[in-house]
């Protein structure tokens, strides 16, 4: 198999690659969900400061396969941090995300690659990162226009500081 076609086969297991891995149905999203959902604190470093976050971290490929899909809310100053757990170029979509967000493609040593911003709300289109990154950190959409945030910013969370 080419390494592209495991990166399809990964990223259809973890359901980031449309029309490639099985999609749950609402009601199973909503069950899995606890009520509170525990977070962590991410800080980005941009030309106009420091933005703190409080971020749910999805670690695992159930984690990253439901994402915020189905979520009709989020806070401000919350978002979702994805780990992919290695450096690789990664393809993310909104199939049933209701929220507009912006995606923020991280390399291993916390650099911004790369910004996607308003991302379309239940869209099939990929979203690509533009190269190997190790994380996405999903913000809700205006917030990194609105906070400067762009390529070249730093993020600081422990999970780049152990790589």
């Amino acid at each position: 198999m080419k390494p592209v076609s495991r990166l399809l086969l990964a990223l259809a297991c973890a359901g980031l690659a449309p029309g490639l891995g099985p999609a749950a149905p609402a009601s199973a999203q909503t069950a899995v969900r606890p009520a509170q959902v525990p977070t962590e604190p991410l800080t980005i470093r941009s030309g106009n400061g420091a933005h703190r976050f409080d971020v749910e971290v999805m670690r695992d490929d159930a984690g990253r396969s439901r994402g915020l899909m189905f979520r009709r809310h989020m806070a401000p100053d919350h978002g979702m941090l994805f780990d992919f757990e290695r450096d690789a170029p990664v393809t993310m979509w909104m199939k049933n995300t209701y929220l507009p967000l912006d995606m923020v493609f991280i390399r291993p040593d916390g650099t911004v690659s790369r910004v996607a911003a308003d991302t379309e709300p239940l869209s099939t289109a990929i979203i690509p990162s533009g190269g190997p990154v190790l994380a996405v950190l999903e913000l809700n959409a205006g917030t990194a226009a609105r906070l400067g945030i762009q390529a070249g910013d730093r993020v600081e969370h422990p999970m780049f500081r152990k790589r």
